[in-house]
């Protein structure tokens, strides 16, 4: 009997290691990456009617976290003053810009009439990155074209910028918008601006 059922358990390793074999995983694509970000924002417009803003907000926060490289683009986003600040101070304009790009995403993303997200295709960016295409399609079919900007960190596709529409990058507008800030009132008065924006936003 224990022969047998060494044999059984013999041959049942060996089909689960051909098995394996067969369907190797496929390796994460950056257009895997945005997709699954997007589907995380239909999940919230379609629970948006019965969630408030936080609510959202909480619902999106860990996969915006995971799919943006959010220190570098707050990096971009503060140019020259980034290498100035001291360790805490980058620390806590990172969790500031986090707080402030989720609440806008919950703030905008405030309900659901059919949209979907289609993924067009990939082109070569700039410094190794790649562009991934898409559009939102509304409810009335038309539709908003969305390009995420992707590149690997340690193996893993993120995600560093957002162009709508064909237009200028995100992170260029951010960095236009915080410069009066950041010259004026260095990182802890941009560090208090985000707050006190993301703050606003969650309130409503």
């Amino acid at each position: 009997m224990k022969i047998r059922l060494f044999r059984d358990f013999t041959f049942l390793l060996i089909i689960s290691a051909f098995v394996a074999v067969s369907h190797p995983v496929q390796a994460e694509t950056a257009s895997t990456v945005v997709e699954r970000f997007q589907a995380s924002l239909i999940q919230a417009m379609q629970s948006a009617s019965e969630s408030s803003v936080r609510q959202r907000y909480d619902r999106l926060v860990h996969s915006v976290s995971d799919t943006f490289h959010l220190p570098l683009m707050t990096q971009i986003a503060t140019g020259r003053h980034w290498s100035a600040a001291q360790p805490n101070e980058k620390a806590a304009v990172v969790a500031a810009f986090r707080r402030m790009s989720v609440a806008t995403l919950a703030t905008l993303f405030d309900g659901y009439s059919g949209e979907i997200f289609k993924t067009v295709g990939e082109r070569p960016g700039p410094s190794k990155a790649t562009i991934v295409l898409t559009n939102l399609v509304k409810g009335d079919k038309s539709k908003v074209k969305i390009a995420y900007v992707a590149r690997k960190f340690s193996g893993k596709w993120q995600l560093i910028d957002v162009v709508v529409d064909s237009g200028i990058s995100e992170l260029k507008v951010r960095r236009s918008e915080y410069s009066m800030v950041l010259k004026n009132s260095g990182m802890p008065g941009l560090i208090k601006l985000l707050n006190d924006k993301a703050d606003d936003l969650m309130s409503r």
